[in-house]
Protein backbone atom coordinates (compact mmCIF):
# COMPACT_ATOMS: atom_id res chain seq x y z
CA UNK A 1 0.00 0.00 0.00
CA UNK A 2 1.02 3.36 -0.88
CA UNK A 3 -0.33 6.41 1.05
CA UNK A 4 -0.11 10.20 0.27
CA UNK A 5 -0.83 13.33 2.17
CA UNK A 6 -1.00 16.77 1.96
CA UNK A 7 -3.69 19.38 3.53
CA UNK A 8 -6.12 22.36 2.67
CA UNK A 9 -6.59 25.38 4.69
CA UNK A 10 -10.67 26.59 4.83
CA UNK A 11 -12.07 28.95 6.69
CA UNK A 12 -12.99 26.65 9.88
CA UNK A 13 -9.13 25.48 9.68
CA UNK A 14 -6.73 22.99 7.88
CA UNK A 15 -8.50 19.66 6.34
CA UNK A 16 -5.63 16.76 6.06
CA UNK A 17 -5.84 14.32 3.56
CA UNK A 18 -4.53 10.80 2.69
CA UNK A 19 -4.93 9.02 0.04
CA UNK A 20 -3.67 5.38 -0.30
CA UNK A 21 -3.31 3.26 -2.97
CA UNK A 22 -3.87 -0.62 -2.93
CA UNK A 23 -2.79 -3.42 -4.93
CA UNK A 24 -4.96 -3.46 -8.13
CA UNK A 25 -5.71 -0.24 -8.53
CA UNK A 26 -7.84 0.97 -5.77
CA UNK A 27 -7.35 4.48 -4.28
CA UNK A 28 -9.12 5.27 -1.08
CA UNK A 29 -8.96 8.80 0.37
CA UNK A 30 -9.52 9.89 3.91
CA UNK A 31 -10.15 13.01 5.71
CA UNK A 32 -9.49 14.46 8.89
CA UNK A 33 -8.90 17.79 10.68
CA UNK A 34 -7.32 16.76 13.92
CA UNK A 35 -3.18 16.37 12.69
CA UNK A 36 -2.54 14.62 16.32
CA UNK A 37 -4.90 11.40 17.14
CA UNK A 38 -6.79 12.06 14.24
CA UNK A 39 -10.10 10.11 13.60
CA UNK A 40 -9.82 9.73 9.75
CA UNK A 41 -13.20 9.50 7.87
CA UNK A 42 -13.90 7.57 3.89
CA UNK A 43 -14.92 10.19 1.64
CA UNK A 44 -17.14 8.04 -0.44
CA UNK A 45 -16.78 8.89 -2.97
CA UNK A 46 -14.17 11.16 -3.38
CA UNK A 47 -14.89 14.65 -4.58
CA UNK A 48 -13.47 15.58 -7.94
CA UNK A 49 -11.48 18.07 -6.11
CA UNK A 50 -9.89 15.83 -4.01
CA UNK A 51 -9.03 13.44 -7.16
CA UNK A 52 -7.28 15.94 -8.72
CA UNK A 53 -5.12 17.53 -6.28
CA UNK A 54 -4.01 13.71 -5.60
CA UNK A 55 -3.78 14.09 -9.29
CA UNK A 56 -1.25 16.62 -9.11
CA UNK A 57 0.50 15.63 -6.27
CA UNK A 58 1.21 12.40 -8.06
CA UNK A 59 2.54 14.25 -10.62
CA UNK A 60 5.17 15.80 -8.66
CA UNK A 61 6.31 12.78 -7.33
CA UNK A 62 6.66 10.93 -10.38
CA UNK A 63 8.86 13.61 -11.76
CA UNK A 64 11.00 12.66 -9.39
CA UNK A 65 11.28 9.34 -10.02
CA UNK A 66 9.67 8.27 -6.99
CA UNK A 67 6.46 6.82 -8.42
CA UNK A 68 5.83 4.87 -11.65
CA UNK A 69 3.76 6.66 -14.56
CA UNK A 70 1.08 4.25 -14.21
CA UNK A 71 -0.42 5.78 -10.75
CA UNK A 72 -0.84 9.05 -13.07
CA UNK A 73 -2.03 7.20 -16.02
CA UNK A 74 -4.83 5.51 -13.26
CA UNK A 75 -5.73 8.59 -11.56
CA UNK A 76 -6.65 10.13 -15.21
CA UNK A 77 -8.87 6.86 -16.41
CA UNK A 78 -10.65 7.42 -13.24
CA UNK A 79 -10.92 11.28 -13.38
CA UNK A 80 -12.30 10.26 -16.92
CA UNK A 81 -9.42 12.59 -18.61
CA UNK A 82 -7.57 11.11 -21.94
CA UNK A 83 -4.42 10.27 -20.02
CA UNK A 84 -1.45 12.12 -21.47
CA UNK A 85 1.52 10.16 -23.26
CA UNK A 86 4.53 9.01 -21.18
CA UNK A 87 6.97 12.25 -21.14
CA UNK A 88 10.42 10.94 -22.23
Amino acid sequence: MESHEWFENTDEGKVYYRANYYLGGKWTIMTTTQKRNPTWTDMTPPSEEALRELRDIIWKKYQRKRLPWERVVELDKLLGDEPQPKPH
